[in-house]
C-alpha cells in the first residue's frame, strides 16, 4: 500500500500585497522539524522575489500556539541517528538561511503571536519587524532548562533588545515573559485582546502597503544595517534599496501626488 502524502507544514497565501504564512502543526503547537524548516526556505525565497508583495504576515495554525519552537522529538531522534549537535545559526541546515539568519531579507515581516511563543518560536518573533500579540501570549527562551542555547539569534537578539541583565534573566534560567511584560521592554509592538488580532495585524498590514515599497526597503535596510555603527558612519554608508529609492520613479511620485493632493500611487520602480 502506497503511504498517503503528508500534509505541508506550512501554508502560504498571497492578498493585496501581503503574504500570509502560517505555521501549521497545531496538534504539536507548531513546534518546527526539518520539514518545516525546508518549507519556510521555499516560503522566504518566494517572498522576496515576489515584486508584488510588500510585507509578510507570520503566525501559528490553532488557538493555543505561534510556535513552541524545535521539534524536540525529532531532536532526540536526530541524536539517536548521530546528526550532529546544533548550535548558533542555521548554516549546514535545513531550510538555511532561515529567517533568523536572513539578515539582508529587504521586506518587513509582521509576526501575529497567539498563546506560546517558545524556544525557536520567540526566535522568530525576535526577528521580526514588527510584533503583534494577544493578551494571552507567552514568551520563553527555555533552552538553558533543556541543555541547549538559544541558537537561533535569541541569545544575541534579546541582549540587544532588551536591558542586558533583564534579557540575561530569561536567558539563562528560561523564565516566561507574559505579553504585558514583552509590550513593557519593547519586543512587541501592541498588544490586543484575541477577538481583536487579527483587526490589529490588518491595520498594521494596511499601513505598510500605503507606505511606498522602495522606501520601506531603504528605511529597514538602514536602520538594521546601521545600528552598531557610528552616528557620522551611519550618514555616509551606501545603501543599496537607498539608491534604488532615491533614482526611482517612486521618488517623485510622492511628493507630486501630494501637491497634486491624490492617494499615490506606487509602482516600486
Amino acid at each position: 500500500m502506497t503511504r498517503a502524502a503528508e500534509s505541508p507544514r506550512v501554508r502560504y497565501e498571497k492578498k493585496d500585497h501581503v503574504a500570509y504564512v502560517t505555521l501549521d502543526r497545531p496538534h504539536v503547537l507548531n513546534a518546527m522539524d526539518t520539514r518545516t524548516h525546508d518549507e519556510l526556505a521555499l516560503v522566504w525565497d518566494d517572498f522576496e522575489a515576489d515584486d508584488t508583495l510588500r510585507v509578510a504576515v507570520l503566525t501559528g495554525a490553532g488557538d493555543r500556539s505561534f510556535s513552541v519552537g524545535q521539534d524536540l522529538k525529532e531532536r532526540a531522534t536526530l541524536n539517536r541517528e548521530g546528526a550532529p549537535p546544533t548550535t548558533f545559526g542555521s548554516r549546514g541546515q535545513p531550510g538555511w538561511p532561515r529567517l533568523t539568519d536572513r539578515f539582508t531579507l529587504s521586506k518587513p515581516v509582521v509576526a501575529r503571536v497567539n498563546g506560546f511563543a517558545l524556544g525557536g518560536g520567540f526566535e522568530l518573533a525576535l526577528a521580526c519587524d514588527i510584533v503583534i500579540a494577544s493578551e494571552d501570549a507567552v514568551f520563553a527562551l527555555p533552552e538553558a532548562r533543556l541543555g541547549l542555547v538559544p541558537g537561533a539569534g535569541g541569545v544575541f537578539r534579546l541582549v540587544r533588545q532588551m536591558p542586558q541583565k533583564v534579557a540575561l534573566g530569561h536567558l539563562l534560567t528560561g523564565r516566561r515573559l507574559s505579553a504585558a511584560t514583552a509590550l513593557h521592554f519593547g519586543l512587541v509592538n501592541e498588544v490586543v485582546a484575541r477577538e481583536q488580532l487579527d483587526n490589529c495585524v490588518e491595520e498594521w498590514t494596511s499601513d505598510l502597503v500605503r507606505s511606498a515599497p522602495l522606501s520601506v526597503r531603504a528605511i529597514k535596510e538602514a536602520a538594521l544595517t546601521s545600528v552598531d555603527l557610528p552616528l557620522a558612519e551611519a550618514f555616509t554608508t551606501r545603501y543599496t534599496w537607498e539608491e534604488r529609492r532615491r533614482h526611482s520613479n517612486d521618488a517623485v511620485e510622492g511628493p507630486r501626488a501630494f501637491a497634486e493632493k491624490r492617494d499615490p500611487i506606487w509602482s516600486g520602480n
